[in-house]
């Protein structure tokens, strides 16, 4: 929408630049009137000082009018109004509200981070009121004025450096509001960032792992169409399922950024779904064998999940990267963890497309966000391994298994690069 569009003359709608706001305008007129009334006020009870004349009443606004550029020249208008007040206290004029635009313009000084102007300020404007109130006030009007007592001189000392505390407390509570929004902005960027990830993973291992096996079997049904139709029927098939099962799969990840406070409308696959994944590796081509150690316990729901998901990408990247038609799946439970371990044969071959390493790299990051580890790399016998290891309550799960199989195949040197 253009300036012509909007209703109101311009000047009304933007303030020209340099100009102060009209929010600016009314605490300092309101100030204004505080200094000017309360001081006529407050001078009719002073009749041994020097009555208000137009001078006078110009120190009064000088000070508010310096307050609408505080913000832009702060150390300027603390050390104006300071300059302001003490003139108004060395012509003798009746006691009053003159010192609030100083108590102002300190205010807004330090919690600009000009600390050490004010003090420099603040400390010149109480010397020059001490000098007059002890010793040139017998040269100054008003006559017959008795000067300042220590004693008082000791008071506006110490509201003087009650304002300054005063002030430093404003800017560090004010400082701390500002710390306190940004670390929650960050921590809500975080969030958001690690719903991004948690999504690209689950987004990643739905769709590696259909299309791997889409793509084998359309393979198959090629070579076998015109020999062996039935087969190239049975592979179609196959493809069918697969993709059947991954539409249903993104579209409840897809669900949960449409409606992030809904609970999903399926339950997320778990280890309990192995037997299914068991089967469309089987359609691919390959062979999986599945070994259990230990009592089997329910899992939480985002252990369930993590360990389902690592098998899944595990026996993908079998089926892409490995000459091997094999693998084996050991889960063995033990206290407060379990372990998920892939083991195939190999060896590994090329021109397979590795997906940049994504596959590995989730299957870390979510034994990480688990609090769990994660290892995958080649064997010494030419085979490739992957080892992750889940706690799911916190008990550290270190102890010697007896039952554990050993693996001299194994070397200390094992890498975490995804397979050539």
């Amino acid at each position: 929408m253009t300036n012509q569009e909007l209703p109101g003359p311009p000047s009304r709608r933007f303030p020209a630049a340099g100009r102060p706001a009209r929010a600016s305008w009314f605490p300092v007129l309101a100030l204004a009137i505080v200094q000017v009334v309360g001081t006529s006020i407050a001078g009719r009870h002073q009749p041994h000082r020097v009555e208000l004349d137009p001078f006078g009443y110009v120190l009064l606004l000088a000070g508010p009018a310096m307050l609408l550029f505080r913000r832009r020249r702060p150390v300027a208008v603390v050390a104006g109004t300071g300059a302001v007040t003490l003139l108004y206290v060395v012509l003798g004029y009746p006691w009053g509200p003159v010192v609030a635009s100083l108590v102002v313009a300190i205010f807004s000084a330090v919690a600009a981070g000009h600390r050490r102007a004010v003090l420099i300020v603040a400390a010149t404007v109480f010397a020059g009121h001490a000098v007059v109130g002890l010793w040139l006030y017998r040269c100054l009007p008003p006559a017959g004025d008795h000067g300042t007592s220590w004693t008082q001189l000791s008071g506006t000392a110490a509201w003087l450096l009650a304002v300054l505390a005063a002030a430093e407390l404003f800017r560090l509570r004010r400082d701390q509001i500002a710390r306190d929004r940004r670390e929650r902005a960050e921590a809500e960027r975080r969030r958001t960032d690690e719903e991004r990830m948690r999504i690209a993973r689950e987004l990643h291992d739905v769709l590696a792992h259909s299309i791997s096996v889409i793509n084998v079997q359309a393979g198959v049904a090629l070579a076998l169409m015109d020999e062996r139709p039935e087969q190239a029927r049975t592979a179609l098939t196959t493809i069918k399922a697969a993709s059947k099962e991954a539409l249903g799969e993104v579209r409840q990840v897809l669900g949960t950024l449409r409606a992030p406070g809904e609970a999903p409308r399926a339950p997320a696959p778990g280890l309990d779904r192995l037997p299914e994944l068991l089967e469309q590796a089987t359609a691919a081509g390959l062979s999986a064998d599945v070994h259990v150690e230990g009592a089997r316990v329910p899992l939480p729901p985002g252990v369930d999940l993590a360990a389902f998901r690592i098998v899944q990408e595990a026996l993908t990247n079998v089926v892409r990267h490995s000459g091997s038609r094999a693998a084996r799946i050991l889960l063995r439970y033990g206290s407060g963890a379990v372990r998920v371990q892939v083991d195939d044969d190999g060896p590994a071959v090329g021109g397979g497309d590795s997906g940049g390493g994504n596959g590995l790299v989730g299957m870390r990051e979510r034994a990480a966000a688990l609090g769990g580890e994660a290892e995958a790399g080649p064997r010494a016998d030419g085979g490739f391994r992957v080892l992750v290891r889940l706690p799911f309550t916190g008990a550290d799960e270190e102890r010697a298994d007896p039952h554990r199989p050993q693996d001299p195949g194994r070397t200390a040197g094992t890498t975490t690069e995804e397979r050539p």
